[in-house]
């Protein structure tokens, strides 16, 4: 089932199943901003990302000394959330720990993530709360596409412009799209500007450590942009189709990393996994501002 939400500037659509955006619409411009699926490239459009980012080594990770399976990028993609809160500007989707849930993450939890219109800029939170007696460890992040080109031109014409400059580091994957714990300076023009061509990902994603947490999709002499804002998520992954000419990009803002290459990782040993304490709550932003 979809839901929207709408004010004079965006009309905004989720589907409960992963409570993944459907649509990001702007009246001003009369333009769909979101990437709508493909057989051909991609049929994933916006997922949300919990409890692990990225890919396991051997599909596994341990804790307490035992082996649990887990798919990429987590179980909440293919979860069907409920609608537990909706008004013209504001909805909210959750889902929570069950007996299937249990049986590859051990822990007691509420997944909620709130989707809320600011004028032209639609507010992504992310809620988990840890509804057992201990520790939880989790993943979380997100990986919204977005359509490129949106303001007419081909890919080849748009750029990534960082909202400061910085000196972001390229953390490589290996062979088997994991973390190969090497790493290179990626260079920006002018440490700010990042030219979008489809080659960029023949290896797959560019994930960069160290980047500035706003940046703005744009083009070359064109008026629209895409600004996307993560302030509390360390990593960012950018990514469309490995060796493809496809049609979009996906920006990727991750609070922690997929397994690194020939390790089964203990969960709690993961490089800035999230930890909650009983009966508490965390919360994180995405941003998406459409000018």
């Amino acid at each position: 089932m979809f839901w929207t939400i709408e004010n004079e500037c965006l009309s905004v659509t989720v589907e409960d199943l992963g409570a993944q955006i459907k649509s990001i619409y702007s009246k001003k411009y009369e333009t769909e901003y979101f990437w709508q699926g493909s057989d051909r490239y991609w049929k994933g459009r916006g997922y949300n990302l919990f409890p692990v980012v990225g890919r396991l080594y051997d599909g596994k990770y341990t804790f307490n000394g035992k082996e649990y399976p887990m798919g990429i990028h987590g179980f909440a993609r293919n979860s069907l959330f409920t609608l537990c809160e909706k008004d013209d500007l504001k909805m909210v989707f959750a889902v929570s720990s069950n007996d299937e849930t249990l049986k590859v993450y051990p822990f007691e939890f509420i997944f909620k993530i709130e989707y809320s219109l600011e004028k032209n800029r639609l507010v992504v939170t992310y809620i988990v709360e840890n509804k057992g007696k201990e520790v939880m460890y989790f993943g979380l992040g997100a990986h919204p596409g977005f359509n490129v080109p949106f303001d007419g031109g081909n890919f080849n014409d748009y750029y990534i412009e960082f909202n400061s400059e910085c000196s972001p580091e390229r953390l490589l994957l290996g062979p088997n799209y994991l973390m190969s714990g090497k790493s290179t300076r990626f260079e920006l023009k002018n440490d700010k500007i990042l030219r979008l061509k489809h080659d960029l990902f023949d290896d797959d994603a560019v994930i960069l450590k160290n980047s500035a947490r706003s940046l703005k999709i744009k083009k070359q002499g064109g008026e629209k942009t895409i600004e996307v804002e993560f302030p509390n998520m360390p990593y960012l992954g950018i990514w469309h189709t490995v060796k493809s000419d496809a049609p979009f990009v996906c920006i990727e803002p991750w609070e922690n990393l997929p397994s690194n290459e020939g390790e089964l990782q203990d969960i709690t040993e993961k490089e800035n996994i999230g930890v909650l304490k009983p009966l508490s709550e965390y919360q994180s932003e995405v941003r998406i501002t459409i000018e």
